[in-house]
C-alpha cells in the first residue's frame, strides 16, 4: 500500500467546500485522521469492534456536520470532540445495558480484552487498561490525552473546555489511582 502524502487541513476544507470535490476532500480527511481517532476511541472503549463502530459513527457525524465547522479551532480538535462525544455516548449505552456489578464489569472487560484478536497487550498492558477503565470519565479522558497522545495541557484545555490547572489535577489523580491499582495487584 502506498503511503499518502499528508494534506493540510486547509486543503481538505477547500475541497470539502465545493460540491464537486466534497467526496474527495472527505476521503482525504478520513485517510488523514482515521488512525489517530481510532486509537483515541479505542483507549476509551477498550474493544476493537466497539472502537470501529464508534469511529464509523464519528465519521457519519463529521460527514453530516462538516458544514457547521467554522474553523475557530483546529480541524483535529473538532474531530476529536466528536469522537470523544461518540465514545462517551457508546459507553453510556453499554452501562445502561449492563446490569452487572462493578466487579463483574472489571472481569468482563478483562475477558473482552483477552478475547479481542486485535488486542496484543501483555499482562501489564491488560492491567493498565483495567486500571484506566476504573477511572472516572474526566480522569480517563485526561490520562489518555496526556499519556497516549502526549497532548499539551493548553491544547487539552481548548478541547475539553477546562482550565489547565484542573487538567493537571485530574491527570495527577489518575496517575495516583493507576499506581494504587498496580500496587494492590502486586
Amino acid at each position: 500500500m502506498v503511503a499518502l502524502k499528508p494534506v493540510s487541513d486547509e486543503q481538505i476544507m477547500e475541497l470539502m467546500r465545493s460540491e464537486h470535490s466534497f467526496e474527495r476532500g472527505f476521503r482525504l480527511l478520513m485517510a488523514q485522521y482515521r488512525e489517530r481517532l481510532y486509537w483515541h476511541i479505542r483507549r476509551m472503549v477498550q474493544v476493537h469492534d466497539d472502537a470501529d463502530d464508534v469511529l464509523q459513527n464519528t465519521f457519519i457525524k463529521v460527514y453530516r456536520g462538516i458544514g457547521q465547522f467554522e474553523g475557530k479551532s483546529k480541524l483535529y480538535t473538532w474531530l476529536y470532540r466528536i469522537a470523544t462525544n461518540e465514545a462517551i455516548t457508546h459507553l453510556q449505552q453499554k452501562m445502561r445495558q449492563a446490569s452487572s456489578s462493578l466487579d463483574d464489569e472489571g472481569s468482563l472487560l478483562a475477558y473482552r480484552l483477552k478475547a479481542d484478536e486485535w488486542f496484543d497487550g501483555d499482562e501489564v498492558q491488560t492491567r493498565l487498561q483495567l486500571a484506566i477503565a476504573q477511572l472516572p470519565d474526566k480522569q480517563k479522558q485526561v490520562f489518555n490525552l496526556r499519556y497516549y497522545e502526549e497532548m499539551p495541557y493548553e491544547e487539552m484545555s481548548q478541547l475539553l473546555n477546562t482550565s489547565v490547572g484542573a487538567l493537571k489535577a485530574s491527570f495527577h489523580h489518575a496517575v495516583k489511582k493507576i499506581d494504587t491499582a498496580f500496587s494492590e495487584a502486586g
